[in-house]
């Protein structure tokens, strides 16, 4: 009796092992694929990347249904992504107002009312740099603790 139960729970195991397994090798093989694409999307960003001079009117972080971007752009986006809020930046390009996606990064160091020269692929700023003045870098202030604050 007490080997049918240790003999149970090993068979049990062995399943759990086996599942875990199989979906590691899954995983591992969605992820290449991903990155791929990945990369390949990456490459056609870059052939089509342009230099554009954008005077910066607003940024904030917004869903993309709410952005007010072009239909046939929104037709290409995944639902989930549509609800997802994203770094958004209005800006202006000659005569007109355009609502760009802009690379986290990038999205740290733009301020508004400033003139910048951008490479945009699209409606995506991928780089950006300030035209007139120093570039914006938000400072990381790190909180003091309990012992940190007496001191002071």
């Amino acid at each position: 009796m007490l080997l049918g139960k240790i003999s149970a729970g090993l068979i049990a195991l062995i399943v759990v092992l086996v599942v875990l397994a199989v979906l590691a090798i899954v995983l591992y093989f969605v992820g290449k694929k991903a990155q791929k694409q990945q990369a390949e999307n990456e490459k056609a960003m870059a052939e089509a990347a342009q230099e554009m001079k954008l005077f910066i009117i607003d940024k904030k972080k917004q869903a993309m249904k709410d952005a007010q971007l072009p239909k046939a752009i929104m037709a290409q986006v995944p639902k989930l992504a549509r609800r997802s809020k994203m770094p958004m930046v209005k800006a202006k390009v000659g005569p007109k107002i355009i609502t760009f996606i802009c690379d986290a990064k990038v999205y740290e160091t733009l301020l508004p009312k400033q003139e910048v020269m951008a490479t945009v692929s699209g409606i995506y700023i991928s780089k950006a740099r300030r035209l007139k003045g120093p570039v914006y870098v938000k400072e990381d202030k790190k909180k003091k603790g309990f012992l940190g604050r007496k001191k002071n």
